[in-house]
């Protein structure tokens, strides 16, 4: 049973609240270390005594030779830190143990939750779901501890016990003819999902988030139990017990002869010791501690200090019942708290116990400068940009391309030889030139990063490495990520040089020769305003019984009744080529008809490509009339999409002349 000592050492006062855990036997290094520091005085006193009363005078000089020896040579043995690395490595094995140890309470929240139904069946359900888990966690712990073994030495124990029902104690000894060697403790995590699966199937939980939930901590519970088996199979190895055990055996059976008091020993040679004090001190807190480490090995035996493997046992099924069961979609009436109307209290109340113990809100570490208004004014900055000028150093001088940036004392370089795979500083001198062209790319580059010329930038146009076409402050961008690194050489009036590592892509360099005529807004809309708007026009609308095209559209200039034929629609359209130039768009439509004489390949293109144009233009006149026309019959609705397509036949038929022409003129070639 595990001995909590923390509520007597809750205050420290005087001179330390362990004393009062010296005197205490049960689970204490006395208890443990009382055996071995018997036997370890027994056999001190026996050589003591052979070597004061057995002996002769050449006996008792070999005898202090070997104590001579063994004193000198017993401290080469490394016990302090062999030992205090063992314990280590136990005490944080010892603790990870307990944490492993799974608790059935957030699965039984969730099932709570999650399975709805007040019914005998929900209620069996939820309740068969905890079962199952706790049945889980006791198959382990029988496996791991033998104060469980002892209480459940087989699954028979199990039934009587209620954890398992006849049906399934069935289930578990078929399994065990079948497959002995493996441990069985899983099989009730697989029920207790396939309890849930069919709680969904039924209905009786919500949505598939809820069960996959559960899953997930089934799955969690299974695997700190398989960790627990883990711990239990896989020790620590058995060769770093066995060095730490020989090591503090060897080193007290030394003790024990080097530890002798002799006539001819250095310290106390003319006191006669005889109580070991130290060698007894020695001793008890080296077996003590070796002794902590084989008690907390394995946490799960009969020891004082071991965990409470049966209250887990007890506490795992009452608390899940009664979760899923009695406290099952059941909470308080809901009541205005106390605080409702001040929405939260100032201070909750003390007792007159506590009264000593109130407590201030925590206070910051520089809550306590305080400034007067003097030291909170703000003071300018003490570097201005006049003192950046070379003329500022008189002693120093420099290269006129680089005096600018000597006086800052970092140089921002751009150079190497430019590749399309890596990028690479050279240290060879390279001409500055003050031109700022896209052939500067393929060799040496403008000095544009320099702290004084960013400065410059920021108030000029000048000195833009893009001829002057970007915004003024930026700095100019390369194709690839620029790295800064320490250029070799003399540095100017010792001076750090970065230099700007550039990689170029070829066919960015190409692009960049290349003169860019991209528009802008004049070239888009003349300065002379917008276009006026054309006049309203008819629109044939969708074919009704034969050749007739519309039979709504009014009497204007161009149609002159209530029908039109398809013969007169291609008539106005004809009309309307000659009607309307489309001057800005350098489309004719009367020069595509005529221009038929030259046969050469030139010319075909020039003749489908104004008649491209033209079919633009013509459908944009047709959604320009169509938008101009004001109360339309509710009848007829018109279909703008089979409008386009008869306007555009229209369009066509039209120009088949043109066409039969310049097929005759192919043919003739």
């Amino acid at each position: 049973m595990t001995v909590t000592y923390t509520a007597e050492v809750a205050t420290c006062r005087g001179l330390g609240c362990f004393f009062k855990l010296l005197l205490r036997w049960r689970a204490s290094v006395y208890k443990l270390v009382w055996l071995d520091l018997a036997l370890f005085l027994f056999i001190y006193y026996s050589l003591s005594a052979l070597y004061r009363f057995i002996l002769d005078k050449e006996q008792q000089k070999t005898f202090e030779a070997v104590v001579a020896y063994c004193n000198e040579y017993s401290d080469l043995i490394p016990l302090s830190f062999v030992l205090g690395f063992y314990v280590s490595i136990v005490m944080t094995r010892w603790w990870n143990q307990y944490t492993a140890i799974p608790w059935p309470d957030s699965i039984a929240v969730f099932v709570s939750a999650t399975i709805h139904g007040n019914d005998e069946r929900g209620r069996l359900m939820r309740r068969t779901i905890v079962r199952y888990v706790c049945v889980c966690l006791t198959l382990v712990l029988a496996n791991v501890s033998p104060r469980v073994k002892k209480r459940f030495p087989t699954l028979d124990h199990f039934v009587d016990a209620g954890l398992l029902l006849e049906n399934e104690l069935a289930i578990f000894q078929s399994l065990n003819s079948k497959f002995p060697k493996p441990s069985k403790h899983w099989l009730p995590i697989v029920w207790a999902s396939s309890i849930v699966t069919r709680a969904r199937k039924e209905g009786r939980i919500r949505d598939d988030f809820a069960v996959k939930t559960l899953i997930d901590e089934l799955n969690k519970f299974r695997g700190n139990c398989g960790s627990l088996i883990h711990y239990d199979t896989i020790s620590v190895p058995l060769v770093y017990t066995q060095v730490v055990t020989l090591a503090v055996y060897t080193y007290f059976l030394t003790s024990v002869m080097g530890r002798q008091w002799v006539h001819t020993s250095k310290v106390g040679a003319n006191i006669d010791i005889y109580f070991p004090v130290f060698t007894t001190l020695q001793f008890f807190f080296y077996m003590g501690w070796l002794k902590v480490a084989e008690t907390l090995i394995n946490p799960f035996g009969e020891d004082d200090d071991d965990f409470e493997v049966n209250w887990i046992v007890d506490r795992n099924l009452q608390v899940s019942y009664l979760i899923v069961d009695e406290m099952h979609h059941d909470h308080p009436e809901l009541i205005r708290d106390q605080y409702w109307d001040e929405i939260f209290p100032v201070e909750l109340p003390y007792t007159a116990a506590a009264q000593a113990f109130r407590e201030e809100h925590p206070v910051a570490s520089t809550a306590g400068i305080q400034l007067s208004a003097a030291q909170q004014e703000l003071q300018p900055s003490s570097v201005r940009i006049d003192e950046m000028n070379p003329e500022s150093y008189p002693g120093m001088k420099f290269r006129g391309d680089i005096a600018e940036d000597a006086a800052s004392g970092i140089h921002f370089m751009a150079g190497g030889k430019i590749s399309r795979s890596a990028s690479r500083v050279s240290n060879r001198d390279r001409p500055f030139t003050g031109g700022s062209t896209p052939s500067n790319l393929g060799g040496s580059l403008t000095r544009v990063n320099s702290v004084t010329s960013v400065l410059k930038r920021l108030f000029s146009k000048e000195d833009r490495p893009d001829g002057g076409s970007k915004t003024p402050g930026k700095l100019a961008n390369s194709s690839s990520s620029a790295s800064l690194q320490n250029r070799q050489g003399t540095n100017a009036g010792g001076s750090m040089r970065i230099g700007v590592i550039e990689e170029v892509d070829e066919q960015m360099t190409v692009n960049s020769m290349r003169p860019e005529h991209r528009p802008h807004v004049q070239t888009i809309f003349p300065t002379n305003g917008a276009p006026t708007p054309t006049a309203p026009m008819d629109v044939p609308s969708k074919p009704r019984n034969g050749d007739l095209y519309s039979a709504s559209a009014p009497a204007g200039p161009f149609g002159g009744g209530k029908y039109q034929t398809r013969a007169q629609v291609s008539s106005d359209s004809a009309r309307l080529s000659e009607a309307f130039d489309f001057g800005d768009d350098n489309v004719s439509i009367r020069s595509s008809e005529t221009s038929t004489s030259s046969d050469d390949e030139f010319t075909r293109l020039k003749l489908e490509r104004d008649r491209q144009r033209r079919d633009r233009a013509m459908r944009k006149l047709a959604r320009s009339v169509s938008g101009t026309q004001q109360d339309p019959p509710s009848s007829m609705d018109l279909d703008e999409t089979l409008l386009l397509t008869e306007l555009g036949e229209a369009s066509r038929a039209s120009l088949r002349p043109a066409d039969r022409s310049k097929d005759n003129e192919t043919d003739n070639i």
